[in-house]
């Protein structure tokens, strides 16, 4: 196919020898399938913010560190090259986060380069060679389910320790290969330690892999993992061979179950939204 003009830096630069064709699109980036150094990969461009509305909430930059203080006060303004200079430090933090959490030993797409926009990386498979399914793609047996949690869950202690929070964890960011689940979309990534909305997210991200495995081992739904983690992490006490045992102790009152199947029910009435926007 006609090499899409975002690539053609990394042709220049000998890093990308073909592109072979467009893996998919989405509101922020579209993946193309590539040949690199002999080896099949995957591009990622991220589309210009000048032709996608820029709706990063605060929320996720709090923390993140930027190169001077004009690069900073541009952000506040808000103007044209702010959003320019918030679309850099979104990128790099899907770029940092990557480099850092594969060093860790979480599954995440091995990173190769970043060139003007564009993140080379593995192209994760699936036993056939093909590219690996969402999570949400797929239909699971309650052994299964329980599996795959489990593994999400010591990938997400494995990502705390490391130091950040995915901010964004569900079933549609999650790629399945022939191991089991790989972690994808990391731009939200936020550091735990400087970040006050780093709690709040984890035990969302925790919730909603609770909330869709649920759908397949429905005893996962009243399990509490999040707290757990968080409050071992906020002790000094957290490890990547830690044992979870899924409930927390923070509270002696009995638990109000109607509250928890409304929580459950908002969650999920949350993911169907999430997959007609995917599918936009």
């Amino acid at each position: 196919m006609k090499t899409p003009k975002s690539i053609e830096p990394l042709v220049r630069d000998g890093l990308v020898d073909e592109v072979l064709r467009p893996l998919k699109s989405g509101k922020e980036a579209s993946v193309y399938v590539v040949l690199s150094e002999g080896e099949i990969r995957c591009a990622k461009v991220y589309k210009d913010v000048n032709k996608r509305g820029f709706h990063k909430q605060a929320q996720y930059q709090e923390g993140r560190k930027v190169r001077n203080t004009r690069q900073a006060r541009a952000m506040e303004k808000n103007s044209r090259f702010g959003r320019q200079q918030q679309e850099e430090v979104w990128q790099n933090a899907e770029v940092d986060a990557l480099y850092r959490l594969a060093a860790a030993g979480v599954r995440v797409p091995k990173p190769y380069n970043f060139v003007e926009g564009v993140l080379l990386m593995e192209l994760v498979t699936d036993e056939h060679g093909s590219a690996a399914p969402r999570l949400n793609d797929l239909v699971l047996s309650h052994e299964q389910a329980l599996d795959y949690h489990g593994l999400l869950i010591k990938e997400v202690v494995r990502m705390l320790c490391a130091g950040l929070v995915h901010g964004d964890l569900s079933e549609y960011n999650i790629l399945v290969d022939a191991d089991g689940p790989v972690i994808i979309d990391l731009p939200q990534a936020v550091d735990a330690a400087a970040n006050n909305n780093a709690a709040r997210m984890l035990e969302r991200d925790v919730a909603n892999l609770a909330d869709y495995f649920g759908r397949f081992a429905p005893e996962l739904l009243l399990t509490q993992y999040g707290k757990e983690i968080w409050k071992l992490y906020e002790s000094g006490e957290l490890n990547i061979d830690v044992v979870l045992t899924g409930r927390f102790q923070g509270s002696s009152k009995k638990a109000d179950v109607s509250s928890v199947m409304r929580e459950i029910n908002d969650a999920r009435d949350e993911a169907i939204r999430r997959r007609y926007e995917g599918e936009d």
